[in-house]
């Protein structure tokens, strides 16, 4: 009986390693996939995920486990799908995702084609997410559902809403049912020499996780000075470039109001950040772009919106999903929360859940009030 064939994308971390390790024990025929993109590492600091050390480390398993391994130069790609969006948002005052974009077109889209074209039937990965298959009368019928991971504190759903039902249904998540404290001791088990590394830096493209530092060093001549006022329009002090500055910001503002003062607004056109007290940065109403429902067609997901729909909603990562309606607006949807929510921030991902099933979600445009 042939085996089947599933490609693991391996970052070098205990995650996807781990992740490659139970595939292999489970009787796959394994193969390690690694994106390079030509980052160098920073002694002292976390390991860049896909960096120079990370694609040793991920060799070095790929030969414990005795699996195939390639390594995939997507530099170019890098810096096409996600790093000129990232330096373009920022630049238009909005505070982008760039995991979101990573993963929709390099993760599963090119590497997930070329796993594809190597024969496999599955891309594996370390994300902390379940993809529940449910199944009404037929193999036609069968759809597949986006989920949180076991491990809540852990759960990556969120990077993961753009995922469609073609790519669910080639996708596996081995490490959905666990928590990170297991993988670590499953490491141990594979005897795997990442089991206590530590985990990447939240952004691989950022040199020591400084995203002005970047941007200054990429788009030289796009920064210039401003005004800092409040919402009265008062002069409060001077900054050196609207890009750096981002809603809900309290720290680094070099002013002093007597009381805790937030970035309320951005206006990168007039160069201009406006501050206020915490309740100025609080909003029930946006709106989204770009909606993706879970894999589900927009055209039949839309017909669902007519009406208010009630959903819990995540406008970042590290948010607690709040209650909220969705509502169908021309060719966006309008999120209604139920609750004022601090910092609904344009350029972040906002994601509508049902209990512990991703529902969709899209890209936080305009905040309405």
């Amino acid at each position: 009986m042939t085996k089947e064939r599933v490609a693991v994308a391996m970052s070098g971390g205990v995650d996807s390693s781990v992740a490659a390790a139970l595939l292999t024990e489970q009787g796959y025929e394994v193969v390690g996939l690694t994106m390079c993109f030509g980052l160098a590492d920073y002694p002292g600091r976390k390991p860049r995920c896909c960096g120079r050390q990370g694609i040793e480390d991920a060799r070095r398993v790929a030969h414990r486990l005795g699996i195939r391994h390639y390594v995939l130069n997507m530099r170019q790609a890098l810096e096409g799908f996600v790093i000129d969006d990232f330096c373009s948002e920022y630049l238009r005052g909005r505070t982008p995702n760039p995991c979101v974009r990573c993963n929709h077109y390099l993760k599963f889209g090119l590497l997930l084609n070329k796993a594809l074209s190597l024969g496999a039937e599955y891309l594996a990965t370390g994300h902390y997410a379940r993809i529940i298959r449910t199944q009404d009368s037929g193999p036609r019928t069968q759809k597949y559902r986006l989920a949180k991971a076991k491990d809540k504190h852990k759960d990556q759903s969120y990077f993961l809403y753009r995922l469609t039902q073609g790519q669910l249904r080639h996708i596996l998540f081995p490490l959905g049912n666990y928590t990170k404290i297991e993988v670590r001791a499953l490491a141990r088990k594979f005897g795997l020499s990442v089991a206590d590394k530590p985990g990447s830096q939240e952004i691989c493209f950022l040199p020591e996780n400084n995203y002005r530092a970047f941007l200054k060093s990429r788009v030289k001549g796009g920064l210039r000075p401003g005004l800092i006022l409040d919402r009265e329009g008062k002069v409060l002090g001077r900054h050196q470039g609207a890009a750096y500055y981002t809603i809900g910001q309290r720290e680094g503002l070099g002013v002093a109001l007597g009381y805790p003062a937030y970035v309320v607004k951005i206006n990168p056109r007039a160069g201009r950040i406006f501050l206020g007290p915490r309740e100025e940065a609080m909003a029930r109403e946006f709106l989204l772009k770009s909606p993706r429902f879970a894999g589900l067609p927009c055209r039949q997901a839309g017909k669902d919106f007519k009406k208010k729909v009630a959903v819990q909603v995540k406008i970042r990562y590290n948010h607690k999903p709040a209650a909220a309606k969705l509502l169908a607006h021309k060719d966006k949807i309008k999120v209604i929360f139920k609750r004022p929510q601090f910092a609904v921030t344009p350029g972040q991902a906002a994601v509508f859940y049902d209990r512990n099933i991703v529902l969709g979600g899209g890209i936080i445009d305009e905040v309405l009030k």
